[in-house]
């Protein structure tokens, strides 16, 4: 795929012609419009070259890894020297197939790659370095946990500024969430009581700020044409389960099969609501993170109505129909809930179809 920036380097250095360049974005532009506004594409994949780049990518990833290990004698931690070479290699091959190649799935493979490989090099120090003290102060590891975290934010933007890969932008926002989180818990103390409360909380909260800079980059490409569209996609996914995972939890669905009646019917009317934005922001994120919670709401259900041998099947068949509806009405229902909002939301929220 050739960006804007491309065909104008192509036009100024004179291997196409101006009116060609204008003919090509009409062209796209034309197909573009075929495909449902709504259709929320995005590139994963540009050919099966990538899928073939991919493997071998992740191969000479593992064998990096293992060479580091081999290097590092302690084994009590992750090894800091595998991660700084996942890191380095990662780093190495986006220079030609993220920056020249421009192929997509190699290049979400080896920023994922490039970016937990810092964060673990220095999550791996932080653990060689504290291993030797009598008394391990946690409150002092959980900063250099958030240090480590806030690093690597500042290692994603620098990628960020060197390949501009969509999902980097994702990356760096989780490593600033997780650095603000940390800070919080060190501020109160690692033992302090309901810690894991206190922690889905702050999850929660760092979920709806993610999920508010998501729209930040959705409203300013409403007609999801740039990379801005795609920057979105992935804040958009980062942004679902740091939402549902906390609701979800307080009700009670993480705590076992028999979470009760009310607790089960709480699921499905917050999943319903979840709907609603998801129609609004024409993002499916947030439908697809709380599946799970919904099948074991259903499943409860259906077993306490005394559809115990069907339970799964009733719940798979109801879930499945459901999804699938939605999906062949998508537009017609997003349509309907838009239209429903303000008429200065309506224009800032992506187009329908």
């Amino acid at each position: 795929m050739y960006s804007q920036k491309d065909l104008n380097s192509a036009v100024a250095a004179g291997a196409i012609s101006s009116d060609a360049a204008n003919a090509l974005r009409a062209h796209v532009a034309a197909q573009r419009d075929a495909v449902p506004a709504d259709a929320e594409h995005f590139r994963l994949i540009t050919g099966f070259n990538d899928i073939f780049v991919s493997i071998g990518a992740v191969i000479l990833l593992i064998s990096m890894a293992a060479i580091g290990d081999a290097i590092w004698t302690n084994k009590n931690g992750p090894s800091p020297v595998s991660a700084a070479l996942v890191a380095g290699t990662a780093w190495m091959l986006a220079e030609f197939f993220t920056a020249k190649r421009r192929m997509a799935l190699p290049s979400i493979i080896l920023l994922l790659a490039f970016v937990g490989g810092t964060l673990m090099t220095f999550v791996g120090l932080i653990i060689a370095t504290m291993e030797g003290s009598v008394k391990p102060n946690e409150t002092l590891g959980v900063l250099l946990l958030g240090g480590s975290s806030l690093l690597t934010a500042g290692a994603a933007w620098l990628h960020w500024r060197r390949f501009m890969v969509p999902i980097t932008i994702a990356a760096g926002t989780a490593a600033i969430a997780g650095t603000v989180i940390a800070v919080i818990v060190a501020g109160i103390g690692p033992r302090t009581p309901n810690l894991e409360t206190i922690i889905l909380g702050l999850v929660f909260v760092a979920g709806l700020v993610i999920f508010a800079f998501a729209m930040r980059w959705d409203m300013s490409d409403p007609r999801r044409e740039t990379r801005r569209s795609d920057v979105a996609f992935w804040l958009h996914l980062l942004a679902a389960p740091m939402i549902a995972h906390p609701i979800f939890a307080m009700l009670g669905v993480t705590q076992g099969d028999n979470i009760g009646a009310g607790a089960a019917v709480a699921v499905l009317a917050v999943y319903i609501v979840f709907g609603l934005v998801a129609l609004a922001v024409d993002r499916r994120a947030l439908l697809v993170s709380a599946l799970a919670y919904v099948l074991i709401a259903l499943t409860f259900l259906f077993r306490e109505f005394g559809a115990v041998e069907l339970n799964f099947a009733l719940t798979a068949l109801v879930i499945g129909s459901a999804l699938l509806t939605l999906s062949a009405l998508w537009t017609p229902i997003r349509r309907a809930v838009v239209k429903g909002l303000p008429g200065d939301m309506q224009a800032r929220l992506p187009a329908t179809a």
